[in-house]
């Protein structure tokens, strides 16, 4: 993820994810809270909850994102 991005606030239906932090460091910003995800730790996100990867740094990220079932038309934007 380039430096200083960030997704679209959105929720999937169906989908629970994971995601796991490859290099550096991203913030995950959910509705009532953001979690620092450091370089080899992960968060779950559950179906229905609203979420966002975030990069606030000057450095591209790298992450991977597990999604089951796929998250690809189970996607709303807030």
């Amino acid at each position: 993820m380039p430096p200083h991005t960030e997704e679209d606030m959105h929720f999937h239906h169906k989908s629970k994810q994971f995601f796991y932090i490859l290099s550096r460091e991203a913030k995950m910003k959910f509705k009532d809270e953001t979690v620092k995800l450091k370089e080899g730790t992960g968060v779950e996100v559950s179906p229905m909850k609203v979420h966002q990867m975030r990069n606030t740094s000057d450095k591209e990220i790298e992450f991977i994102v597990v999604s089951m079932p796929k998250s690809h038309g189970d996607r709303e934007l807030i």
